[in-house]
């Protein structure tokens, strides 16, 4: 094997992906078809509180939240806001920042935990054994690798050379997307808005540009026509009825949405994650974030499956399918509900549309959940018959001994064991050829609680029980 692993695409879930897998000590080789240095000013630009979080237990959220703009809530419709003000997270907002902040911080952790990164690099071909994967690069070369995970975004090469379709339809088309500087400040920081048969998003990136996203129900054009400035500033007029007056701009572009989603995240030794394994609309910003929590799942189960016999190995790699797809297909009815019910045309929809808006901004139980499912904070996974209520869930960042938190604890990248202040000190088990159970579980005390938790890599509840 030339390594232990090949990730194809250097995006966010890429990225954080291969610097989990060598911190967990494999072998990571990156490839990607970008040169290096490219910018990816154009795409993602909202990190929810679930995905500060990941990056928090990897150390890296505080640094990335001095290169954005923190939004307390989400004004929706112009009648329901979405207040993230009482998240239960350390983040209580929506961080803008453009993706290339994401980037970067993701990079230089991988660089430090020794990836290799190949740029110019495009996959054109692989095959796959009992043993491994090979990949074929259109320079000729080949590389071969015990894993392959596919983050090779919606026209993803690995899926296609694996045979796994990815079913769904195009949802909207002939949106634009602009970054326009603006004259006026918007009343709100993050706004949403539906009239006159058009769509319209306006975010701040906190240096001074903003991110609109709009579509024109009666203007359908291929994505190769031209996006001008009166274009954009038209269907900010007719959805936030005022273009603040837009002036200059960096980016303009025509796109469109699919709804889409890979039945299945693996095959043999070939997994896909993020854009690659599913595909929805912009509405809602949850595209990055969905993918690099993709990431986190899969990436200590990964580490673990190269340590393990095959048969331990893929019952380890089958959880990442029964635990991701059902949150993929969630994702994707979020972002579709808000879409539709910001694009359907017609005073009747209209008349729903508000009663909905206005029953949701009364029922507290609802916003609640609306905040929780936008920010992924309550993405739980199914738990064995019996086991305690918290196995499965979110793991709340508990303050531990010595001042510290719970994230802090993750960045070792192994399971924790918090164990309560009174509790009798842990004994752990050794297992067969191992010299230090400390290699596996770090452990800590918390003052937090009366339950131990034991908490898997990737911040969820792996077992609880009452004082022990």
């Amino acid at each position: 094997m030339d390594t232990d692993v090949i990730v194809v695409g250097a995006g966010p879930t890429g990225l954080l992906l291969a610097g989990d897998l060598a911190t967990a000590g494999a072998r990571v080789t990156v490839l990607e078809k970008r040169p290096a240095g490219l910018s990816n000013l154009t795409r993602a630009f909202a990190v929810h509180a679930r995905s500060l979080e990941v990056l928090d237990a990897r150390g890296l959220a505080d640094e990335l939240l001095t290169r954005g703009q923190r939004v307390e809530s989400l004004r929706l419709f112009q009648h329901l806001t979405v207040d993230l003000a009482n998240l239960p997270s350390r983040f209580k907002f929506v961080l803008v920042t453009p993706q290339y902040e994401v980037e970067r911080l993701l990079r230089r952790r991988a660089d430090k935990a020794g990836v290799t990164f190949r740029h110019d690099t495009e996959v054109t071909a692989l095959s796959q054994d009992a043993d491994g994967v090979t990949v074929t690069t259109a320079d000729g070369a080949g590389l071969r690798a015990r894993y392959l995970v596919g983050t090779d975004g919606a026209r993803s090469t690995v899926r296609g050379a694996v045979g796994i379709p990815f079913p769904g339809r195009a949802v909207i088309r002939s949106m634009v997307l602009a970054d326009v500087r603006l004259d006026r400040q918007p009343p709100d920081l993050l706004t949403v808005a539906a009239a006159n048969d058009s769509l319209g998003f306006l975010a701040p990136f906190g240096d001074g540009w903003y991110r609109f996203i709009g579509w024109h129900g009666n203007r359908d054009v291929g994505e190769d026509e031209p996006v001008d400035l009166d274009e954009v500033r038209a269907i900010a007029r007719a959805t936030l009825h005022d273009d603040f007056g837009m002036s200059e701009t960096r980016f303009l572009s025509r796109f469109h949405a699919d709804e889409r989603q890979a039945p299945t995240y693996r095959a043999g030794r070939v997994l896909l994650a993020g854009d690659a394994a599913h595909v929805h609309s912009p509405a809602g910003g949850l595209g990055m974030n969905t993918g690099m929590q993709d990431a986190a799942n899969l990436g200590w189960k990964l580490a673990a499956a190269l340590r393990l016999p095959d048969d331990a190995a893929d019952a380890v790699l089958d959880t990442y399918q029964a635990e991701r797809h059902p949150v993929g297909r969630q994702v994707l009815r979020t972002s579709g509900g808000i879409l539709r019910a910001a694009t359907l045309p017609g005073p009747l929809v209209a008349a729903v549309r508000r009663g909905v808006v206005g029953l949701v901004s009364r029922v507290a139980p609802v916003r609640r959940r609306a905040a929780l499912t936008v920010s992924a904070l309550g993405v739980a996974y199914p738990a064995p018959r019996g086991a305690h209520p918290l196995v499965g869930t979110r793991a709340r960042d508990l303050p531990l001994e010595g001042g510290s938190r719970l994230a802090e604890a993750l960045r070792a990248g192994r399971f924790v064991l918090v164990a309560p202040a009174a509790a009798p000190a842990p004994d752990l088990p050794v297992a067969p050829g191992e010299v230090d159970p400390a290699d596996r579980v770090v452990v800590r005390r918390t003052d937090g609680g009366a339950t131990g938790l034991l908490v898997r890599p990737d911040g969820y509840v792996a077992g609880a029980a009452a004082g022990a």
